[in-house]
C-alpha cells in the first residue's frame, strides 16, 4: 500500500467501495473530493474526525471542496432558518478549519448558493428525483438528522436528499466524504450514477461521535449510522463539548460523562480517546493516579487503553481526569487561534448567542 493510499484509507468506518477506490487511486490523474457541511452552529469535538479526514485528502493530494451547504441548512431549519445567520456560520466554518491545521488555500470552497442560481444543477435535481421512489427519500431523511414520519415536515425537506445528490454530480466528483450518518445520501448517489449516466463515487465514511450522555437505555452494541441518534450534538449542548470551550468547562462535562467502570462500548470518554485523542501522531494519554492506586502511567494506544479499562484496572475520574487534560492540550492552538483572529473570534461571539436547532 502506498503512503497516499494509507492515508487516505486511515481512521475510516466505511469505504463503499473499497475495490473501486483501489482502481481509482491506480489511475492517472488528480482525483476530485469533497465534504458537505451544514453551517448550523458551533464546532463540535465530533466534526473534528471529518475535518482530520478532510486534511488526509488534501496531505495526499486530493482536489479537495468543502462544500457550505447553506441552502440545505436552510431548508433543514437550522439557524432559525436565517439564511445571514447560517452564512455567518460558514465563514466560521472556515476559521474553525484553518485553527485546526488546515489553511483556507489547501483546498476549494464552493457555496451551495453557486449551485442553486445554475438551472443545470436544478434540471438535475429532477432527474434524481425522477429516478428515485418517494419511500427510497423517506428513508434517506436520517441524513438531516430526522425520522422520515416526522408529522410536521415541510415538503422542502423530501428535496434535500435529491440536492444532496445533485451536489456529488454536479461537482463531478470521485470522492464523497462524510459520518457515517450521510451513508444513505451517499448511497443513493452510487445506485443512481449509472441510470443517469454520471460518475460513480466511492464514498468514505468516518465514525460518529457519541454524545457525552451515552446512549441513555439503549441496550446491546449499537454501531455505523445507527448512531446517529446519539451523536454529539450542537442542539445538546450540555451533552457536547465545542473546540473553544474553555478548559474548566472541558474538564466540567467531561467529568459528568457517562462512563460505567469496565465498560468499552460506546462509553463517550473512551470514544473520544479512540476517535479523538489517538489518532492524532504520537499520542500517549498520560494518567496520573496515587501511588495507593497504582502509580503514573502513559498508555500508548487506545487498544491498550481498552484492555487496561476493561480489566476493571483503571478507575472512570482518573481516565476523565487524564482525558480532560489530554483533550485541552489538543484545542490549546484552537483558543489561541480565535483569542487572536478579531474576524474569527466576531463570528464566534454572534453565533454563540443564537438558538441552535437538530
Amino acid at each position: 500500500m502506498s503512503t497516499n493510499e494509507s492515508i487516505i484509507k486511515r481512521g475510516l468506518e466505511e469505504i463503499i467501495t473499497e475495490e473501486r477506490l483501489n482502481s481509482l487511486l491506480k489511475k492517472d490523474g488528480c482525483l476530485k473530493a469533497y465534504i458537505g457541511v451544514e453551517p448550523s452552529g458551533l464546532f463540535t469535538i465530533g466534526w473534528m474526525i471529518w475535518a482530520r479526514k478532510f486534511k488526509d485528502l488534501v496531505d495526499s493530494g486530493v482536489e479537495s471542496i468543502l462544500l457550505q451547504a447553506t441552502w440545505h441548512a436552510w431548508i433543514n431549519d437550522k439557524l432559525g432558518g436565517s439564511m445571514e445567520n447560517i452564512r455567518l456560520c460558514a465563514l466560521y466554518i472556515e476559521h474553525c478549519l484553518e485553527a485546526l491545521g488546515i489553511p483556507e488555500n489547501s483546498y476549494q470552497t464552493v457555496y451551495a448558493d453557486e449551485l442553486v442560481y445554475s438551472k443545470d444543477y436544478w434540471s438535475l435535481v429532477l432527474k434524481i428525483a425522477k429516478a428515485l421512489t418517494l419511500n427510497r427519500v423517506k428513508r434517506a431523511l436520517t441524513i438531516m438528522g430526522r425520522r422520515s414520519d416526522e408529522a410536521a415536515m415541510d415538503f422542502s425537506k423530501l428535496i434535500y436528499p435529491c440536492m444532496q445528490v445533485a451536489d456529488i454530480f454536479y461537482l463531478d466528483l470521485d470522492l464523497c466524504l462524510g459520518g457515517m450518518d450521510q451513508r444513505r445520501a451517499h448511497v443513493l448517489a452510487i445506485e443512481t450514477a449509472d441510470k443517469l449516466n454520471r460518475k460513480k463515487p466511492v464514498a468514505l465514511h468516518t465514525p460518529i461521535l457519541i454524545g457525552l450522555a451515552g446512549l441513555g437505555r439503549m441496550e446491546g452494541n449499537v454501531k455505523g449510522e445507527m448512531l446517529y441518534e446519539f451523536k454529539m450534538s450542537k442542539s445538546k449542548p450540555e451533552t457536547a463539548l465545542f473546540i473553544h470551550d474553555e478548559e474548566d468547562e472541558i474538564e466540567k462535562k467531561i467529568m459528568k460523562a457517562y462512563c460505567p467502570a469496565r465498560m468499552v462500548e460506546n462509553n463517550p470518554v473512551l470514544e473520544i480517546c479512540r476517535l479523538i485523542l489517538f489518532p492524532e501522531p504520537g499520542f500517549e494519554l498520560k494518567i496520573e493516579r496515587e501511588t495507593c492506586h497504582g502509580g503514573d502511567i502513559e498508555v500508548k494506544s487506545y487498544r491498550e487503553l481498552e484492555d487496561f479499562y476493561f480489566k476493571g484496572e483503571l478507575h472512570p475520574l482518573d481516565l476523565k481526569r487524564a482525558v480532560s487534560v489530554a483533550l485541552n492540550e489538543r484545542l490549546k492552538p484552537v483558543r489561541k487561534y480565535f483569542d487572536h483572529v478579531t474576524e474569527a473570534y466576531e463570528l464566534y461571539s454572534k453565533l454563540k448567542n443564537l438558538t441552535i436547532t437538530r
